[in-house]
């Protein structure tokens, strides 16, 4: 009966607990909750004093005793404490009733261990959580784009994320191959932070850098490249400073982090079986998460450089922002349907 209670009282959630940002799917609502993953820290008393859009505006603009913080780094969990007030603020924020005690399932990198896949749902639990379940982040992302996966073929998903980038062959309800690197939008960001200061004698901020890419950032080249104002400032003098940045100068700033995913693509292809291979050469590379917003990385990954660097095999369904959201708004939704999937399945036919 209390079970009962509790489950009306919180209702399901799905929560893709990204290093950039945080989705929160409910069920019966669709994605209600798209949040970047910070948190401000008065250090003076440990409290949170904002999450989520309201902290990131902070970032390089707090006094001595704020700290803007990301606890998730490279996909995992960096700071246990602020991970948890983070997700506590999230579950609040969707459900107004303070008894609320939802089950959650958080997507996690493949290649975690076992123990920062327990920290995660351990954070859910001290969170609010009634019940708490991982499921690594292909799988998600592949449910969430409607790919075959129960089926005896091939499916290749490369899900490009702020700290890590998971490339999976998926067939047959589990993943085959894998690969996870940790290089993702955050390696962007510092790889354009420290070839302006290289090339250009500039400093500026992760947020610069971070809109740098968004608006100029390319793997490949196209027509019409654009350039774009930045500001910082002058490590020689000490003064501000405006330069113009194009559009191949930021191409060739992430060239590095850049290739490691293509070369993390390479990678699992050379492992994947024969017959599975050739699924992917006909059906193609789905990308996915916030890195597939970088314009020309499907030109990028299927046509390569002078060695076609993925030989024939063309992405497709690029952009894919939300799907991680929606592969495991399908699990909150099928629970039982995915339970190879996710972790602890017995635990989730006794709730």
């Amino acid at each position: 009966m209390a079970e009962n209670l509790l489950s009306f009282a919180g209702q399901d959630m799905a929560i893709d607990l990204g290093t950039a940002n945080t989705l929160v799917y409910v069920r019966g609502g669709g994605i209600v909750l798209n949040e970047p993953s910070v948190v401000a820290i008065n250090s003076q008393n440990g409290r949170a004093l904002a999450v989520g859009m309201e902290a990131k505006r902070m970032i390089g603009r707090t006094p001595a005793h704020i700290t803007a913080i990301r606890p998730l780094r490279d996909g995992v969990i960096a700071d246990f404490d602020v991970t948890e007030k983070m997700l506590r603020y999230f579950i609040q924020k969707v459900h107004r009733r303070k008894w609320a005690r939802p089950r959650i399932v958080v997507c996690v990198p493949s290649g975690i261990t076992p123990v920062e896949r327990r920290a995660v749902e351990e954070a859910a639990y001290h969170a609010g959580a009634r019940r708490a379940y991982t499921i690594e982040e292909p799988m998600a992302a592949a449910i969430g784009s409607g790919l075959p996966i129960g089926e005896p073929a091939g499916s290749m998903v490369v899900d490009i994320g702020g700290g890590t980038t998971e490339v999976a062959v998926i067939s047959l309800g589990g993943i085959v191959v894998s690969r996870s690197i940790r290089v993702g939008g955050d390696e962007l960001d510092t790889a354009i932070i420290d070839w302006v200061k290289k090339e250009y004698n500039v400093l500026v901020g992760e947020r610069t850098a971070e809109q740098l890419k968004l608006a100029v950032g390319s793997a490949w080249p196209y027509a019409d490249e654009p350039s774009a104002e930045v500001r910082g400032r002058d490590l020689v003098t000490g003064l501000p400073k405006t330069i113009l940045l194009s559009s191949p100068e930021i191409r060739e700033a992430i060239e590095e982090p850049t290739q490691a995913i293509v070369d993390a693509v390479k990678y699992t292809l050379d492992k994947t079986p024969p017959e599975l291979a050739a699924d992917v050469v006909e059906r193609g590379i789905v990308i996915t998460g916030g890195g597939a917003l970088l314009v020309g990385l499907d030109h990028r990954l299927a046509h390569g450089d002078a060695h076609r660097d993925c030989g024939q095999a063309a992405a497709i369904g690029g952009a894919r922002l939300g799907e991680m959201s929606g592969g495991v708004r399908h699990v909150a939704e099928r629970a039982r349907v995915f339970v190879p999937a996710m972790t602890d399945p017995a635990r989730l036919e006794r709730c």
